[in-house]
């Protein structure tokens, strides 16, 4: 995170930048992209929703890929988890080419990346209660051999890790929770899963205000003690300065601007980013509409 201090350039905040990216790019890739593209319908048709990009994720780095809405970072996010087919291009998990033919050996995959998703309503079967749902996790991650109260112990310790009681969710349906608790609930399973990379599409979206930086504060946490990779997909400028190792800006399916956090937030280059920073509303100054595009 990031202090006062980060927010003055000088030639001494530059060379610690440039160290910190060392350190970063020094560290093993864990998930990386040449020329991933994603198009939507045919002939005359045709939308690019994500065009030609190119990613390098590190172990343990927390990175922000930040852009309006329709910029295709949503549908970016879905072909790295394999929810969707890349049209061209290549992914690579782990340093090799990723393959997810098979069921089987897409379920492998999802071992080592788990989402948070912005709408928590669509993410649960609204069938399976919220035991099923964790147990599946403990599962997954080879506990199927626990005993009942292990399991429970599981369980209750990743319901307190977002401040959510068990003892007040077993035997209920994702749907009788409110939209925050289904998202604490989503990020329960991550601590449960503990993946090596967790990509979390506006995360804190329906969680109040005084409990968003505690979560924050949890997923950072646990990065710290995995050692998990973390990939926020965000419009907020403001949240991926604060939390970002890198930023990635995206528009129209492409990025424009790319680097450390502090490179690309107080020293932008592409005019996109500009305006982004612009677009932030400042309680101690009028509102520049200007920008706005009706």
């Amino acid at each position: 995170m990031k202090t006062n201090e980060s927010c003055v350039i000088s030639p001494e905040n530059q060379s610690v930048q440039i160290r910190h990216l060392e350190d970063i790019q020094s560290r093993p890739s864990c998930l990386r992209g040449k020329g991933v593209t994603k198009i939507f319908g045919t002939g005359g048709k045709q939308t690019v929703a994500v065009d030609h990009v190119d990613f390098d994720f590190h172990e343990g780095e927390l990175v922000s890929i930040v852009g309006e809405s329709g910029s295709g970072k949503t549908t970016l996010s879905k072909m790295l988890l394999g929810l969707l087919n890349v049209t061209e291009g290549e992914i690579f998990y782990q340093g090799k080419l990723r393959d997810i033919s098979t069921a089987k050996k897409k379920r492998e995959y999802w071992k080592g990346i788990q989402a948070i998703f912005q709408d928590p309503f669509s993410s649960f079967n609204v069938f399976n209660k919220i035991d099923t749902v964790l147990l599946d996790c403990i599962n997954m991650c080879g506990g199927r051999h626990f005993s009942k109260e292990k399991k429970i112990e599981l369980m209750t310790e990743a319901c307190c890790f977002v401040n959510l009681k068990y003892a007040e969710l077993t035997n209920k349906y994702p749907f009788e929770l409110s939209g925050g608790q289904m998202q604490r609930l989503m990020i329960a399973r991550v601590f449960l899963l503990k993946p090596k990379i967790l990509l979390a599409d506006e995360p804190t979206s329906m969680i109040d205000a005084c409990s968003r930086a505690t979560i924050l504060d949890m997923l950072l946490h646990l990065r710290d003690e995995t050692g998990m990779t973390i990939l926020f997909i965000t419009h907020d400028i403001g949240l991926s300065y604060y939390i970002s190792d890198d930023v990635y800006i995206m528009e129209h399916g492409k990025f424009v601007e790319h680097g450390t956090a502090d490179e690309v937030i107080l020293a932008p280059k592409a005019d996109y980013t500009k305006r982004l920073i612009s677009d932030v509303p400042k309680i101690y100054e009028p509102w520049d509409l200007s920008t706005v595009k009706y």
